[in-house]
């Protein structure tokens, strides 16, 4: 099943697409392509002819493409009132703000075309038409997540660590995972409270890694193991072990480093000097 990582929010103009954005952006931690803001500052030479508006919605499509290469969310919000348009654009998930009869704009309204008669439409997409901006943010969340489900037989990465405390390098560590295999597993060894190298107990880092990693939703599980210093398997069993390679910055985050104040879980230093 499709992950649903690339989002279009449409409508006519004024029936609520940014005012929904505004409130799902930050739930998702998205990446956020607002298309009047693109229009002034990228798409400068479009206007709104058909022929515009289908070339305005395929540059669309190919920044959230990029932007969907890591591994999380993009948002884009704009009319993209044609199912060419739509076609081009390529969602994951369509969310039809659908409040009002007409927009401000005659030519808009004139083009406008229902998109749940697109050949692409699915079940799965959203239809808003009524509610509160937090009530449709709570509903675009639901379709959002009813994909990231956790399935025990789908293929799962492994990643076993202590994560004392987890930062923005595990993180990457995590987003590469899902993205390779579609769900991953993280396992946190037992040695909160050893000594002074491990202060954090098993609760603390499980609530830390769910708020650092909100945008994956269920395709991430965090669970205890014992303090596992060994790992031995028999013969091929078909388990492909790897060492994923960081960044030589991301490398140089060290939990140790974090404890001691020098630098943020986000691996930027804290401006604090070490005692």
């Amino acid at each position: 099943m499709r992950l649903k990582r690339k989002i279009l929010i449409m409508g006519l103009p004024g029936s609520g697409k940014t005012t929904l954005a505004e409130k799902l952006v930050p739930k998702l931690q998205a990446v956020w392509f607002n298309a009047d803001a693109i229009r002034q500052e990228i798409h400068k030479d479009l206007g709104f002819t058909p022929e515009d508006r289908n070339e305005h919605a395929r540059r669309m499509g190919k920044l959230a493409d990029w932007a969907t290469l890591g591994g999380g969310y993009v948002v884009s919000d704009f009319c993209c009132p044609t199912e060419e348009a739509r076609e081009l654009f390529n969602p994951d998930l369509v969310i039809w703000v659908n409040r009002i009869e007409e927009g401000r704009y005659a030519d808009t309204n004139k083009m406008f075309e229902d998109p749940t008669k697109d050949a692409r439409w699915d079940d799965k997409d959203l239809i808003l038409t009524d509610g509160t901006p937090d009530e449709w943010c709570e509903k675009a969340l639901e379709a959002i997540y009813e994909t990231e489900k956790w399935d025990n037989q789908a293929p799962t990465a492994l990643l076993i660590g202590r994560y004392q405390p987890f930062h923005v390098g595990h993180k990457t560590l995590v987003a590469e995972a899902v993205k390779r295999t579609g769900q991953c597993c993280i396992a946190l060894r037992d040695v909160g409270g050893m000594n002074d190298s491990n202060p954090y107990d098993f609760d603390k880092v499980k609530a830390e890694i769910h708020a650092a990693c909100v945008e994956f939703g269920d395709k991430i599980k965090v669970i205890e193991l014992p303090n596992i210093m060994d790992v031995f398997y028999g013969r091929g069993v078909g388990y492909n072990i790897e060492q994923l390679e960081l960044s030589k910055e991301l490398q140089e985050v060290s939990a140790t480093k974090i404890r001691a104040g020098i630098i943020g879980q986000d691996g930027k230093p804290t401006g604090k000097r070490p005692e």
